[in-house]
């Protein structure tokens, strides 16, 4: 559909004006035995190098574990940590601690030390289902209200003092499904606590409700998608592009493709092999996919259409190489997909625009609307509730400052243009300070990635020794490149603003990153202009501000 028919995406049949959906619709217990009952030999799951789930089959592989989890003490309403990769036995896990009307509350496996003790502490469980390898930085950051652990084999190392231990069988041997809950799981119920990235600060433990997930990435957030359609999940669980994906096409009766995570080289085989037809890009993977080598398979697939989140300037070489349509979309972990795109945008670096149930301001940081053209904070609020996270857990005070006035305040930064577009601009505390200019991080970004020798992208604020900031880039050269600054910056100054070009390149064979391959520039802003850093003031180029 064309931009110029942009009406607002209409909302799913199932849709309850200023209320929830039915639970049967959105709960995961209800709607997987609805759909083992109407579909039990249709496809789910498949699985890299093989393995496929049919609904039946999924529904009798979650209820023996769920039946195995009641045995081990778990109860409706208690939080079950997760420390697990993309797998047949995480998924079985996480829908099993829902089957029982539990929490999962999925855990990134790199957390070590500080970072691992404080997440641990803040889930407040008593059981945790873990890899192996992760045994003992686990036991060592674990509070002692952690009461049992289960490793994902049966070769239990050793135990400890305070912590009972199992290995896996203790969750797969077969089980009789578990009595009924207490009482009925409903849509308001929390179902996960995810975790945020930390990349301003200590991770906040996001309160999701069904509602909450399948207002998400549902039906009347994702409505591009069709029920026939196969989602690829390579992001991780502990990641909503993971869970509530693998969750809510469990619900809505779709198929899944799961593969351990994203590996460039590998994408478009896992692709064929496992009949995906739709694939969430974050932007950074869809540049990867470009700068491989053109194949001659590059068309030699079954997908057909992909996010790219952010946009960028991506979407039109990739449609053309790969034949696929694209859209774009903006979402967090506390919110539900409130601007989405229509097929193909001819716009480079939008978000979409609101979709029907969702109101969206932006503002200023007194919660006063700016003007479109102006630069503002997106807040938004929705018509149903419970479609929004419900707060952070054991965390009042973010809760509130989140929450002020009424509406959610995303900490992200857009601008509205004339026509309804909705164009990010960059995380508020991304934004760098030059000069008495503001300037965005995200837009160095995209210009930075047009060059064909970079494959990542940073820009970041490093300390001005006259005042405010100077711009540090820090890139990390594509296959077979090499990445000369100088000639960086002749490809910048046509491109963008003066005070936008940066004084400080750094180049590094990759940057650091989350498992979510979001850059982690706090680490960056941490170690500043380095040894290996490239000065263009030193090296003698100048930029002018120009004359008009």
């Amino acid at each position: 559909m064309a931009d110029a028919c942009y009406e607002p995406i209409p909302l799913s049949a199932d849709y309850v004006p200023g209320g929830t959906y039915a639970a049967e619709i959105c709960v995961l217990r209800y709607a997987l035995e609805r759909n083992a009952r109407n579909k039990p030999n249709e496809i789910f799951a498949a699985f890299e190098g093989g393995g496929r789930w049919t609904f039946a089959q999924t529904l009798e592989l979650v209820a023996s574990l769920a039946g195995n989890l009641h045995e081990l003490g778990v109860r409706q309403g208690d939080h079950v940590v997760l420390v697990l990769p993309n797998s047949p036995l995480a998924l079985r896990v996480m829908f099993a601690i829902n089957y029982l009307g539990a929490v999962y509350v999925p855990i990134n496996p790199s957390l070590k030390g500080s970072a691992l003790e404080h997440v641990l502490h803040n889930a407040g469980a008593k059981l945790a289902i873990i890899h192996d390898s992760v045994l003992d930085r686990v036991l060592a950051a674990a509070p002692a209200t952690l009461e049992t652990i289960v490793l994902s084999t049966d070769q239990v190392q050793h135990s400890s003092g305070r912590t009972v231990m199992h290995g896996v069988s203790a969750l797969t041997k077969p089980s009789s499904p578990p009595p009924p809950p207490e009482r009925p799981i409903e849509p308001f119920d929390t179902q996960s606590i995810i975790y945020t990235s930390g990349t301003t600060g200590r991770s906040k433990g996001v309160l999701s409700s069904y509602m909450h997930a399948y207002s998400c990435v549902g039906p009347d957030a994702w409505n591009c998608l069709r029920s026939d359609d196969r989602q690829l999940v390579h992001m991780p669980i502990f990641h909503i592009g993971g869970a509530f994906i693998a969750t809510v096409s469990l619900c809505v009766g779709s198929s899944i493709a799961v593969v351990s995570h994203f590996r460039t080289e590998a994408f478009w085989d896992q692709v064929r092999e496992l009949e995906v037809t739709s694939a969430f890009l974050l932007g950074a993977m869809a540049t990867f996919l470009l700068k491989q080598p053109p194949s001659p398979r590059d068309r030699d697939h079954k997908l057909r259409m992909v996010f790219i989140v952010p946009l960028g300037q991506s979407g039109p070489p990739f449609r053309e190489r790969f034949g696929v349509d694209y859209y774009t979309l903006f979402n967090m972990t506390e919110i539900c997909t409130p601007l989405i795109s229509r097929a193909n945008p001819a716009k480079d670096n939008v978000c979409g625009r609101p979709r029907e149930g969702v109101e969206v301001r932006l503002v200023d940081e007194h919660d006063c609307a700016v003007k479109d053209g102006e630069v503002g904070q997106l807040i938004l609020r929705t018509e149903a509730p419970w479609a929004l996270n419900h707060g952070y857990n054991n965390n009042p005070q973010a809760t509130a400052d989140a929450w002020r006035n009424g509406w959610f305040h995303t900490g992200d930064a857009f601008v509205r243009d004339s026509d309804g577009d909705y164009r990010f601009v960059d995380r508020l505390k991304d934004a760098i300070r030059r000069r008495g200019e503001n300037i965005s991080s995200y837009e160095i970004e995209v210009e930075l990635l047009s060059h064909p020798a970079v494959r990542e992208a940073a820009a970041i604020p490093v300390p001005s020794e006259v005042s405010e900031d100077e711009v540090l880039v820090v890139l990390a050269p594509a296959a077979g490149s090499s990445i000369e600054p100088s000639e960086i910056i002749n490809h910048l100054m046509p491109r963008m603003a003066h005070h936008m070009i940066p004084r400080f390149v750094r180049v590094m064979e990759e940057l650091p990153k989350t498992p979510t391959a979001k850059v982690e520039k706090h680490v960056l802003r941490a170690q500043g202009v380095t040894d290996d850093t490239w000065d263009r003031e030193r090296a003698g180029i100048a930029v002018r501000r120009e004359k008009l």
